[in-house]
Parts: structure tokens; C-alpha cells; sequence
């Protein structure tokens, strides 16, 4: 009981701190580090439009609410995930967990980022140098989540942060925690909670790719080598607040209603609503939407309707696996297409 009273004590303080550091307003979009941490992952979730911070369970909750993670009804699950981003960007995404009795689980994570090669150009050679540069953006993350009660969960993420291209690089670390409270209020189906992102160090370029040739007039050295000293951001710190209700309205039909608010530090607020309905728990139709504006009015270009499905094939083929699929339309970009494979043990 102390440990529990201790565990929630600190989640509390850490959403605390959370809150402070997001009451500045959002007039620096565009300028944080590692604005990767903020692309949504996970097909099922997705496809509900991220409106799952109250509902997200098992290893696919290590994204969205790492207090979700305990909540599985298996002893180990890993997922093996794609999405096709913007700009012919490519995310592949791997996450294994396992849960250990009277311990908790644990969870470990891959976040990789095809950006391909790109070509280099300068002010005098605009057309391109010759030289190629190919960047190398991911993320390792651990996970611990415990069930504290039947109805109390919670959980913590620590990502280790890289992003190298040329020759330069940053790393930097990023914490997410959050709670999960489900039969709120005695009524059962209906969860709230509560997650905070992001919370962590600064990240600064480094590398010999800084240090170009150039005169200083105030001096008499001529051609030297300077070092251009880069700027450090902060982590886009988030904090995600939701509710959600799960229930059956026919025999062996259920119905899944969330919603949730998104406070980002550097970028726009998020509203975000998702429903699921399923058959036998083995087949998913979902659909969400997305809606994020500014002071100014400016809309984000991911604001549409995401739709998705998904297939657990053990009811029919006796394989503890599922499929997952989610489908975002885009403004200006094709399409984002979202696939998931999951594995249970």
C-alpha cells in the first residue's frame, strides 16, 4: 500500500511540473527538438485519432499512455509497425513487452525514420555539390507500467532521443508518464486518463560538420577555422487528458467511445474523438477525427477523418496474432497508410 501511495504521489508531482512547463503560450511552433517524438504510432489508435490516452491497453499503449501497458491479458506481445509519412518519409516502429506477475511489465521500443538520401546544395553550386547526405533519426525507449489496484494503472517511458546527418549529431532523453483510472465512478466501461510526453533534457548539434572556413574582419588572421556554435531546444512537451466508455449494446457486439484533449508546448491544442466497434473482440471497424486550430486560425494539415480496421485471428485460425490498419488523409501530401502486426505469447 505505501509503494502504491508513493508511485501515485509521484506521478501527481510529475504532472504537476508538466502543467507549469506547458502554461507558456504556443508562439514557438516549429522550434522545439526532436518534433519526431510527435508523429502518432500505432495503427489501432490511429484509426481513433489518437483519442485513446483512457482505452490504450497492452503493448500498444507504450505511445500513448504507458500506464496501459500492464493492462494486457497476455504474458508477452511485440508489434511490428509501418507508417508512410509526408514527404515519402517512412516510419518502422517495433515494440516487445512482457509481463511479469507481481512485478508489472516491462516494454522496450524502436523508432526508426527513412528519410533517404538527399542531395546537398550550397549558395554558389544551388543545382548540388555531389555529395549525398542520408540522416539517421530514432528512438530506444523503456517502458515500466503496474497495476496498482483493478481499476489504477500506471506507467513511465524513458526514450533515448538521436538524429545525426552529415556530420553532425544530437541526442537527448525524453521521459512520457501517465495514469489510467477505469470504472470511474463505480460504473463500469467508463475510463479516464491522464499522460504527459516528453518531458526531458535539451538537444544541441554537435559534430566537425560545425566548423567552417571563414575571415573575421576584426582580426588580421585571414582564411580560419571557426566553429558555428548551434542553439539547443527543448523537448515538445505534451500532456493529454481522456475519457472513454467501452460496452456491449448486443451479443457479442461492443462499442468503444473516446475522446481526449492535447496541450502541445510547441505546436497546436488537439481535440480528438474515436469510436470502435467490434465483433467478438476479433473484428474492429474504427474511425476518428482530428481537429487542431490556432489563436491566428490556422488549421493543421492532419485534421481529417482517419479510418482504420483490424482482425484478431485467433477466434478463426487459433494464431495468437492480429492485423492492424489506419488511413489518414493529408492536406498538400498523399495519404498516410499505417500497418500493424501484432504477436502474442
Amino acid at each position: 500500500m505505501k509503494m502504491r501511495v508513493i508511485l501515485l504521489l509521484i506521478m501527481m508531482n510529475v504532472l504537476s511540473l508538466a502543467v507549469t512547463t506547458l502554461a507558456i503560450a504556443q508562439d514557438r511552433a516549429g522550434t522545439s527538438a526532436a518534433p519526431e517524438l510527435l508523429i502518432p504510432l500505432g495503427a489501432k489508435e490511429v484509426a481513433m485519432s489518437g483519442a485513446t490516452v483512457s482505452s490504450a491497453s497492452g503493448v500498444s499503449a507504450i505511445y500513448w499512455n504507458p500506464a496501459g501497458l500492464d493492462m494486457m491479458d497476455v504474458s508477452a506481445s511485440a508489434i511490428f509497425s509501418h507508417r508512410s509519412y509526408i514527404a515519402d518519409i517512412g516510419i518502422n516502429y517495433i515494440a516487445v513487452a512482457s509481463k511479469f506477475s507481481g512485478f508489472g511489465s516491462v516494454g522496450l521500443t524502436l523508432r526508426s525514420f527513412g528519410i533517404g538520401d538527399i542531395n546537398v546544395t550550397t549558395e554558389d553550386q544551388t543545382d548540388g555539390t555531389g555529395e549525398i547526405i542520408s540522416p539517421t533519426f530514432f528512438t530506444l525507449g523503456l517502458t515500466y507500467s503496474k497495476q496498482l489496484t483493478d481499476n489504477v494503472s500506471v506507467g513511465a517511458t524513458v526514450n533515448m532521443v538521436n538524429e545525426s546527418f552529415a556530420r553532425v549529431s544530437a541526442s537527448g532523453i525524453a521521459v512520457d508518464a501517465g495514469v489510467q483510472y477505469q470504472n470511474l465512478g463505480g460504473m463500469k466501461g467508463l475510463g479516464i486518463g491522464v499522460c504527459v510526453k516528453n518531458i526531458g533534457t535539451t538537444m544541441q548539434y554537435s559534430g566537425s560538420g560545425l566548423w567552417v572556413l571563414a575571415t573575421d574582419p576584426s582580426s588580421q588572421r585571414g582564411l580560419t577555422q571557426y566553429k558555428v556554435e548551434a542553439a539547443s531546444y527543448q523537448m515538445p512537451s505534451v500532456i493529454e487528458i481522456g475519457l472513454g466508455y467501452n460496452t456491449e449494446i448486443a451479443e457479442n457486439i461492443n462499442v468503444l467511445i473516446s475522446g481526449a484533449f492535447e496541450n502541445d508546448n510547441y505546436g497546436l491544442d488537439k481535440y480528438r474523438i474515436g469510436g470502435e466497434v467490434s465483433y467478438m473482440k476479433s473484428l474492429f471497424l474504427r474511425a476518428g477525427y482530428l481537429y487542431s486550430t490556432n489563436l491566428y486560425g490556422n488549421e493543421s494539415i492532419f485534421q481529417n477523418m482517419t479510418l482504420g480496421f483490424g482482425i484478431d485471428l485467433k477466434e478463426y485460425v487459433g494464431i495468437a496474432m492480429g492485423f492492424d490498419y489506419a488511413y489518414v488523409p493529408v492536406k498538400y501530401f498523399d495519404a498516410n497508410h499505417l500497418f500493424d502486426i501484432r504477436i502474442d505469447f
